[in-house]
């Protein structure tokens, strides 16, 4: 189905230069009574992965910057929620336990956290057998592509972020104390998404990718699959910064390792579908979007 939203970008003060309205295709997968999950169709295209040389700050493990080529899939439009786990978490194990309720930062609509990678597998495999659908991890590659929707820059507000549009730490250091208090929020809680329809891809809560951990992008594959040769398998990337990090987290190339056996309070999952048949039936003249 069609679905409206907006977007913002913002100028070198954090003002909003230009906004607009924009429609997506999204499809809607019920989980049990009353909960569901909202995907949006991300069309197949090119891009450039990674920092690029001009980008200001950028570590060595974001380069070199690459053209990566994409075939279309289904991202959640939110980040999974506590709502969404537990109705998953209540499904028969396939390899690994579930805790009903992990999270530090309760509420309905709030993102799942402190969960494991390969917990996160097992959400995506429980979904996946409950819908007879492909539901899996994005590889790296999709989800910067995913984020970026055709933007080149930092962010994809532009070139700074602010915190009307996005749920990080905007201080450089903070102690204890000024820590308490701050927390994830709402998915969706600004009402602002990017060019694809997606929320919260900047902040929030850092989100697991699929791909081992590798030091920088030589030899990356090009395809956007995920890269799980000859890299760190006992740590995952993960990825869009976090309700406790400062904006230079949060970029479109950040990325980092966390061991795929841990959770924190600031890292959640989203979910894509690559399932053919929706594709068909949603998008019968495949576009392309190409940002090299």
């Amino acid at each position: 189905m069609s679905f409206e939203f907006e977007t913002v970008y913002l100028n070198g003060l954090g003002q909003v230069r230009e906004s607009g309205r924009h429609t997506g295709i999204c499809f809607t997968e019920e989980l049990t009574r009353g909960v569901n999950i909202e995907l949006m169709l991300i069309p197949g295209g090119s891009f450039l992965m990674g920092a690029a040389s001009d980008e200001m700050g950028h570590p060595s493990d974001e380069i070199p910057q690459h053209p990566v080529t994409v075939d279309a899939f289904w991202m959640g439009k939110f980040l999974v929620t506590q709502a969404q786990w537990k109705a998953i978490a209540d499904l028969p194990l396939i390899r690994d336990e579930l805790e009903r309720m992990p999270a530090c930062y309760r509420g309905a609509d709030r993102p799942v956290e402190q969960v494991s990678w390969f917990e996160a597998i097992e959400f995506c495999e429980r979904l996946a057998t409950k819908t007879g659908r492909s539901y899996r991890l994005p590889s790296e590659a999709e989800w910067e592509y995913a984020c970026r929707a055709a933007t080149s820059t930092p962010f994809h507000f532009g070139d700074i972020l602010t915190r009307s549009v996005a749920n990080y730490n905007s201080q450089a250091s903070i102690s204890k104390t000024q820590k308490r208090g701050k927390q994830t929020t709402p998915v969706g809680n600004f009402g602002i998404a990017n060019a694809f329809g997606l929320y919260d891809m900047h902040g929030n809560v850092y989100e697991w990718c699929a791909d081992h951990w590798h030091v920088n992008y030589y030899g990356a594959p090009t395809d956007g699959t995920a890269w799980i040769r000859d890299g760190d398998s006992t740590r995952r990337v993960i990825r869009g910064g976090s309700w406790n990090d400062v904006a230079a987290n949060c970029r479109s190339a950040f990325r980092a390792p966390d061991d795929a056996e841990d959770g924190h309070d600031d890292l959640g999952f989203r979910v894509v579908c690559q399932d053919v048949g929706i594709l068909e039936r949603s998008e019968p003249g495949r576009r392309r979007t190409t940002l090299v």
